[in-house]
Parts: C-alpha cells; sequence; structure tokens
C-alpha cells in the first residue's frame, strides 16, 4: 500500500540559514507520528513543505498521493492543518467560527457542523463567545476547524503548546479517537512525554531528522547503559562525583533525585563511590529509559 507521506532529501534553505537538511521518512494510513525537537529545529517548516504552502529547495514530497509542490490544492483540500498559532475569530461563538471555516472548505451542511463540535467535545458550548473558552477549549475549537472538512490527513502543529496536563491528556485521548477512524496524524511537540503516546516518533535536531522508529526501539537501539535512580544527599555533591566515575555516560537531576546511564557499572560501585566521598546513599534503583535520555544522546 502506498505511504500517506513520502518524503525523498526534504530540504529547505532560508539565505545561508539550512532549516530542514535532506530529510526522508514514510507515513502510513492511520498511524499516529510524532515529530519531536525543540524550538526552531525545523518541524514546523517540514509540515509547511508538505501542505505546499513553502517551496523546497531540494528534495521531494507525496502526500495523499499527490505531489506536496505541484499539487499542493488537491492535498490542502483533503488534510487538516491545525497550526501553531491558529486563527480563531474572539468575537465570534464556538458554532460561528466553525461555520465560517466549514464555509471555506465548502462546507454548509448543518449535520456536518454538529457532528465536528461532538466529535472535538465542544458539543453544548455552542453559543459561548469564543474569547471566554480556556486554552485547552480554545485547542479544541482549532482542531474542530481542521476536522471540518473530514480530512484522512491531519497535520498537528505543536497542539498542546500551553495548555495544562489534564488537558493534554484529553487532547491526546482526541487525538486517539480520529486515528481509531482511520486518520493519520503527524503531530509535531517539543514534550518529550508526550512524544511517548506516539506509534512513531521522529527525532528532529538543526534541521536533521536524526532517527525515525517507536519509541521501545529508540530506547533500545540508542541508550545502550544501564539506568539507574539514585536517591542521595546532598544532591549537588552526588552530581558531581557520579560525573566522575569511569563508565557513567551521563547523570542528572530527576526532580528529588539523581539519574545516571552507566556502561557496565553496578550499583555497589555507585553506592561505594558516593559514601566514601561523604554522600548519604538512601537508594538506588534500576530505572526505564525515556525518549529525553534518546535525544540527549542523539543530540550529543
Amino acid at each position: 500500500m502506498e505511504p500517506v507521506i513520502s518524503v525523498v532529501n526534504l530540504t529547505r534553505k532560508f539565505g545561508d540559514f539550512v532549516a530542514v537538511d535532506h530529510v526522508n521518512f514514510e507515513i502510513n494510513a492511520g498511524e499516529v507520528v510524532g515529530y519531536l525537537g525543540p524550538n526552531g529545529c525545523g518541524k514546523t517548516t517540514t509540515i509547511r513543505m508538505l501542505l505546499g504552502l513553502l517551496a523546497p529547495s531540494d528534495g521531494k514530497a507525496t502526500v495523499l498521493g499527490y505531489d506536496a509542490f505541484t499539487q499542493s490544492e488537491e492535498v490542502r483540500a483533503r488534510a487538516g492543518y491545525m497550526s501553531q498559532k491558529f486563527a480563531i475569530y474572539d468575537d465570534l461563538t464556538v458554532h460561528e467560527n466553525l461555520t465560517f471555516y466549514g464555509g471555506v472548505y465548502g462546507i454548509t451542511d448543518k449535520p456536518r457542523i454538529a457532528r465536528t463540535l461532538e466529535r472535538v467535545g465542544l458539543r453544548g458550548h455552542e453559543s459561548t463567545l469564543t474569547r471566554s473558552l480556556s486554552a485547552g477549549w480554545r485547542q479544541r475549537l482549532a482542531l474542530g476547524i481542521a476536522l471540518v472538512h473530514e480530512p484522512k490527513l491531519l497535520f498537528l502543529d505543536e497542539p498542546t503548546s500551553g495548555v495544562d496536563p489534564t488537558a493534554r491528556r484529553a487532547f491526546w485521548d482526541l487525538i486517539y479517537e480520529l486515528a481509531e477512524s482511520s486518520v493519520t496524524i503527524m503531530v509535531t511537540t517539543h514534550y518529550m512525554d508526550e512524544a511517548e503516546y506516539c506509534e512513531r516518533v521522529g527525532v528532529m535536531r538543526d534541521g536533521k531528522l536524526l532517527a525515525m522508529d517507536t519509541p521501545t526501539n529508540l530506547k533500545k537501539s540508542i541508550i545502550k547503559g544501564d539506568v539507574w535512580e539514585v536517591y542521595a544527599q546532598p544532591l549537588e555533591a552526588g552530581l558531581e562525583h557520579l560525573a566522575e566515575v569511569a563508565g557513567v555516560q551521563r547523570v542528572g537531576l530527576t526532580g528529588d533525585h539523581l539519574r545516571t546511564i552507566s556502561l557496565g557499572v553496578q550499583p555497589e560501585a555507585l553506592h561505594e563511590t558516593l559514601t566514601r566521598l561523604g554522600v548519604k546513599v538512601e537508594k538506588i534503583e534500576r530505572g526505564e529509559p525515556t525518549l529525553e535520555d534518546v535525544f540527549l544522546a542523539l543530540a550529543r
């Protein structure tokens, strides 16, 4: 089966600055694929090229079987896009915003608008003025606007930026409801924990796609050492001393304890070193690699 998105050597330069650097990937029907990386790494530029909003400097892409650059109108008619800075009219109600944007896609039937409101959980809020909505509810409306023409492919650019953790979780529940109805979703994020929800994750940095795989496979293939959660006091001294232990690849502060990734270092050796240097060790437990570990290892 043909991939929904196929990207070959996609590149975009702005003068001497390379925003997207020879990126290659494929996304298949019904997948939820995360595009992970810090702000300014090229995630939005990639999506804008896939929608034909920005011409590439090199490379090619097909989206839903169409050339993203010569047939961009066909792509945009069939894809939904929720941008970082979505335009919602504050002086219109929820229903009026949705009706207006539906009209842009030539959708005027009321049942379709009602179905979209139901889909994003805005039923009962139809007559609410948009300016009085919280950030989480505004994002539901922005998602509704991207979905009103019932696309089979959805681009979500930092969809949960600036909302509280509860609203973020609710938004991801919505994303998976959409995926179950066979919508393919490409979502950009800089939240490492959020990327764990995705079936596959692409890791971007400085315009380069460093890796793309399932979160589990990325952790297995990129993180070669053991993860140890070290509960010790004082933390600052522990941080300093663990960094000097042979075999410790990385040590960092995680909430109320220290976290090390090390090759061939047993917890007894960590305990002994810290105790000898006057750090009181409460306990050392085995930890699990995270996507943050993957990102830091790749970025190094």
